[in-house]
């Protein structure tokens, strides 16, 4: 039996009562169903297919045969080895695993970017590189510009401990969601508007809900822009490897490169293992700044967000090992192809379009036909739905702050294909249900 404890009145921090930790998100309120009633093939046949979850288990065998076969990159077979993992080691990460992730960096962008392994940050995931940059480049009270659709979780991240507001750079349907220059100064006038200093700008690439890279052209422009307004440049980068096809994908660092690094102490680069490698468990993250003073005080701060030497070590000797990496990457590629065209062509089946992706690990999926009224409260009430009885998690596009009701993140690398096909039956019937009615 539970104890029961009287809560007394004592109070806590403003930041421990801030409700800019965004749990009152439809997106917090899917993984709630999910957790509450989790789907089994076998135990739980109707229970709720996580779809809100942007994981990428389509090449977890590979990971297993390479850990297999080298099994010595755990920990070494050496005494010594544990000893000197079991000790403190320097804030600023291994040196090896440095030059091993700097390595890997350049090979899923096709070797048309460099990178220095002395610029290189470790932290415990993108989250808390976001965050620590978040804390490095603004005061609490400024902001950060963030196109939309943005990753529900950046309101936790970029706000919640930090203090730092988001502006909106709203983007719509009309040019597939990509930023203008127009979103950006209107969002850059907002800020003005209100009298909020913006500090700076964070783009995803192409880790936004869409799952569509920049153009060059694009990424030519924010970077003009950030210039202009003299500005931080934030590209989070942490699907970079997960594209169909790499020469689809245009790193901020090949920008700079050909302007032989002009403007460049304003960019700053976020990467992670996450998505790549599929091991968001690992907590594995990276800041890559050409400015000097981020790079110094990251790693001051990157004492709070340390990944352990073993984790390291292990790392290190993998991405160190090119044949399993380019075969990775390729099969990974592959895979995650015919995982997208799987479920592009059964919402299709289905009567449900998609915008055009090329990478990620979801698509975003136009629901707006079907709503009743083009309000944000016949999204959710969709939404709902879709969780309720179809047991389906998927993101609403309120929760990523789509300015266009009736958009829907939906993820599909996170789950096994018959589980997909199960999902897809499911959204397939209740769409004949609702024509029906």
């Amino acid at each position: 039996m539970a104890i029961e404890i009287e809560q007394p009145s004592v109070g806590l921090s403003k930041v421990a009562v801030s409700e800019t930790h965004g749990e009152d998100s439809p997106y917090f309120a899917g993984w709630k169903a999910y957790d509450e009633n989790p789907y089994h093939e076998s135990n739980n046949p109707s229970g709720v297919i996580q779809m809100g979850l942007a994981e990428n288990q389509v090449s977890f065998d590979l990971l297993e045969e390479y850990l297999e076969k080298h099994s010595e990159a755990n920990l070494g077979n050496k005494i010594s080895n544990f000893r000197e993992n079991a000790l403190f080691q320097d804030y600023h990460g291994l040196v090896s695993f440095r030059k091993a992730m700097a390595s890997f960096m350049e090979q899923i962008r096709g070797g048309r970017a460099k990178f220095n392994p002395d610029r290189v940050v470790i932290t415990a995931g993108a989250t808390a590189a976001n965050e620590l940059l978040t804390f490095i480049l603004a005061d609490p009270g400024d902001a950060l510009l963030v196109p939309t659709p943005y990753y529900p979780g950046f309101d936790r991240d970029l706000r919640w401990r930090t203090g730092v507001k988001i502006v909106p750079v709203h983007c719509d349907s009309s040019n597939n969601f990509q930023i203008t220059p127009q979103a950006l100064e209107a969002a850059y006038k907002s800020a003005q508007s209100m009298n909020i200093k913006v500090r700076g700008l964070l783009i995803t690439n192409p880790s936004n809900p869409l799952g569509a890279t920049i153009q060059r052209s694009i990424l030519e422009q924010i970077l003009d822009f950030a210039t202009r307004k003299n500005i931080h440049l934030v590209s989070d980068e942490i699907y970079s490897g997960s594209v169909f096809s790499s020469s689809e994908f245009v790193s901020i660092a090949e920008i700079l490169q050909s302007r032989n690094y002009k403007d460049s102490e304003r960019v700053h680069i976020v990467y992670s293992l996450s998505k790549d490698l599929g091991l968001p468990g690992f907590r594995v993250g990276t800041i890559y700044s050409y400015n000097d003073k981020v790079v110094t005080t990251a790693r001051r701060m990157s004492s709070f967000t340390l990944i352990s030497s073993q984790t390291q070590q292990l790392l290190a000797s993998m991405l160190s090992d090119e044949e399993f990496t380019e075969n990775y990457i390729r099969t990974n590629r592959e895979r995650l192809r015919k995982r997208y065209d799987m479920i592009i062509d059964g919402l299709r089946k289905a009567g449900i379009e998609c915008l055009k992706g090329n990478a990620g690990l979801f698509c975003w999926m136009n629901l707006s036909p079907f709503l009743e009224e083009a309000t944000r409260e016949c999204e959710l009430s969709l939404w709902n739905s879709i969780v309720q009885q179809v047991k389906l998690n998927i993101s609403p596009g309120s929760s990523c702050h789509c300015s266009e009701p009736g958009w829907f993140r939906v993820c599909f690398a996170n789950m096994s294909e018959q589980t997909l096909q199960v999902a897809l039956k499911r959204i397939h019937d209740f769409m004949e249900q609702r024509r029906m009615n």
